[in-house]
Formats: structure tokens, C-alpha cells, sequence
């Protein structure tokens, strides 16, 4: 085979690159949009630990280990999910989209991986982690507060686990379409 066949056959037999149907600026559009809803999610999450810290100043609860134990959990449960927002965002803002369409496939499905991981594995440790920091804080609630009151924080943090584990999971399975959209667009 000479040097031209060989040259053509190599051209023949490389993948063929498909333009995904709307556009870059489809796959743009997405990748902005993941942006944002993770800015959301930091925003809400840093919210609750302020709350939360001025519920800790609040009651004193610098005096109490049990308090102490049980809102370290769950703020501290909230600042890494900020954290590896944070970094998430950094990493997304980072993949090059002036590169040629393989490289930033591939850039995407490394983000795309690792985004999984986050919402498979470690977003559940740490609802894991605040549940049981709130746990901590139930017998000093159940001591401190009128029956009423204590049953209502009781009941309603049952239905705000569930009515929040099902708005996660909606937000989980949102993002990770759109990642899989963007890792498959080529």
C-alpha cells in the first residue's frame, strides 16, 4: 500500500464527529445552566449554616458538648457540600472549550464522573451526617421543649427529610441528564 492509500484509509477509519443538533451554544447554554444551579445551591446551603450558627449563639450552645456535637455535624455536613460545590463550579469553568470536540468530550466526561460520585455517594453521607446531627439534638430538644412543640419539630423534620431527599433526587437526576446530554453530544 502506498503512502496516500494508507493516509486515506487512516482518514476513513477515524470517528466521525457529529455537530450536536441545536449547536455549541446548546452545549453552552446546558453548561451555564449547571453553573447556576450550583451558585443556587451554595446560596441555600450557606443560608441554612447561617442560620444555623445563629441558632448555636443563640441558645448558648457553646456551654452544651451535646450542641456542640450535634450542629458541628450538621453545619459542618453543609460547608464540605459547599466546598465540593465550589471546587465543582471551578473544575466546569476550567474545561477548555477552545479545544478540538474529542478533548472536550473527553474533559466533559471526566467532570461528568466525578459529578456522579458527588451526587451517588457523597450527597448521601452527608444528609447522613446532618440527619445525625439532628438526631444529637433530639433529647435536648425533647428536655427542653413543651410535648407540642417537640412533637411538631419531630413530625416536621420527617416530612422536610422526605419532601428534601425527593427534591435532591429530582435536582440529581436534572443535572445528571444534562450531563450525559453534553458527554453524548459529539
Amino acid at each position: 500500500m502506498n503512502s496516500f492509500e494508507e493516509i486515506q484509509s487512516k482518514w476513513n477509519d477515524q470517528d466521525k464527529i457529529k455537530a450536536p443538533k441545536d449547536g455549541f451554544k446548546s452545549l453552552m447554554k446546558k453548561i451555564e445552566e449547571i453553573k447556576n444551579k450550583q451558585k443556587i445551591t451554595n446560596g441555600v446551603l450557606l443560608a441554612t449554616v447561617l442560620v444555623l450558627g445563629g441558632f448555636f449563639f443563640y441558645i448558648a450552645g457553646y456551654n452544651n458538648h451535646q450542641v456542640i456535637l450535634g450542629l458541628s455535624l450538621m453545619i459542618g455536613s453543609l460547608i464540605i457540600r459547599v466546598v465540593i460545590e465550589l471546587l465543582s463550579i471551578n473544575r466546569l469553568q476550567r474545561v477548555n472549550r477552545s479545544k478540538d470536540n474529542t478533548l472536550f468530550k473527553q474533559e466533559l466526561t471526566k467532570y461528568y464522573n466525578k459529578r456522579r460520585i458527588v451526587h451517588i455517594v457523597i450527597t448521601p453521607l452527608i444528609v447522613l451526617f446532618y440527619a445525625i446531627g439532628f438526631i444529637v439534638l433530639l433529647p435536648l430538644f425533647k428536655a427542653n421543649l413543651s410535648a407540642g412543640f417537640y412533637t411538631y419539630i419531630l413530625i416536621s423534620s420527617i416530612v422536610l427529610l422526605f419532601v428534601f431527599s425527593l427534591f435532591i433526587g429530582k435536582q440529581i437526576k436534572t443535572e445528571l441528564t444534562q450531563l450525559k446530554f453534553l458527554k453524548d453530544s459529539d
